[in-house]
């Protein structure tokens, strides 16, 4: 592992101790707020230990999550499963498992579907297998595994049925997204809650990106027709039945520019974990510089009440956000995704 981006026990225990005192005086309490929600943003050199870092800020709300849960699922984000920049970093997956390591005695499912071919290849790929060494932890592959059936719509609101990841949506799972800060080519962002509703749509194991490819994909149904015009409602829709109890967002390395795929690296060195997806949704993008107002999923799911976006009622704990904000350069349609508004 490249210690300089993993996990080292001195290193982050030492941090941890500086960061908590940190979250003391730099929250939302700090603009005079009431906060009702809270988000935990940490910055430094190591991408495990701001990851880990940022958890241990938010323990009580975790701690409450999983004492009504049985079972613990971490959904990464592995859109393509050889090219690192698009998809969850190992050491961001050691950063939340040496965090859960006290907290969750059974084993730990780490479950993905990845777009471009077999999970299996993306956690060979990218070295997740090596975290069986350390921790309980075991690699599902969605497509393989059960599914219920989940509606979405097309351009012209025509209903599509779609199969949909069963374990992702099981009442006594705790789900763990976690996602690196990217630019979009038709959601403006990929965070939290476009992780677990894009990803958790299944595909024939045999599909892959290119001639080679054998069966059907139920993913591309998300986007709502050949010009996107449904996919801020379908991200919305599946959200009702489907979202993260806990958010981590890794902006450690973020992409700009033509995501979530062909983009280009931005060096931002932070991370973001909430128990309010939205809330952390809400901050990724404020920090990779983008209105979150113009990203229609996160105002539908706002108005339905679903979590948190006014910074006044987030108390930020650790970084002062503002010093973060950074100026992801979109996607070249992004004049064309902003339509729905």
């Amino acid at each position: 592992m490249d210690h300089k981006h993993g996990l080292t026990r001195r290193g982050f225990l030492n941090r941890t101790v500086q960061g908590l005192a940190a979250g003391v005086l730099l929250g939302g309490a700090a603009r005079g707020a009431t906060p009702s929600t809270r988000v935990a943003l940490s910055h430094g050199e190591s991408r495990a230990e701001n990851v880990y870092e940022a958890l241990k800020r938010i323990e009580k709300d975790v701690r409450k999550g999983l004492a009504r849960k049985q079972t613990v699922v971490i959904k990464p984000n592995m859109v393509m499963m050889n090219r690192q920049l698009t998809s969850t970093h190992v050491d961001c997956m050691e950063g939340i498992l040496e965090f859960l390591r006290p907290l969750v005695k059974g084993e730990i499912l780490v479950a993905e579907s990845s777009a471009n071919g077999p999970a299996e290849e993306g956690y060979d790929n990218y070295g997740y297998t090596r975290l069986k060494d350390k921790y309980r932890v075991r690699f599902m592959n969605l497509d393989t595994e059960p599914f219920v059936t989940e509606h979405l719509v097309d351009e012209r609101y025509h209903v599509k049925p779609v199969r949909f990841s069963k374990l992702i949506v099981d009442p006594d799972v705790f789900l763990i997204s976690t996602a690196p800060f990217k630019t979009h080519d038709r959601a403006v962002v990929t965070l939290g809650l476009k992780n677990i509703a894009a990803g958790a749509l299944l595909k024939d194991p045999g599909v892959r990106w290119g001639p080679e490819s054998k069966g059907v994909t139920d993913k591309p149904l998300i986007h709502g027709g050949p010009e996107n015009q449904g996919i801020h409602f379908n991200i919305f829709s599946l959200a009702k039945r489907a979202h993260p109890h806990l958010s981590v967002l890794d902006g450690f390395e973020g992409m700009e520019h033509n995501g979530p795929n062909d983009g280009t690296p931005v060096d931002h060195r932070v991370a973001v974990a909430s128990t309010d997806w939205l809330a952390a949704d809400r901050l990724g993008a404020e920090l990779m510089g983008f209105d979150w107002r113009k990203i229609g999923y996160m105002t539908f799911c706002n108005q339905a009440g679903m979590g948190h976006t006014d910074l006044d009622q987030i108390e930020i704990l650790g970084e002062d956000y503002r010093r973060h904000i950074r100026t992801y350069k979109p996607h070249d349609t992004i004049e064309q995704q902003y339509k729905w508004m």
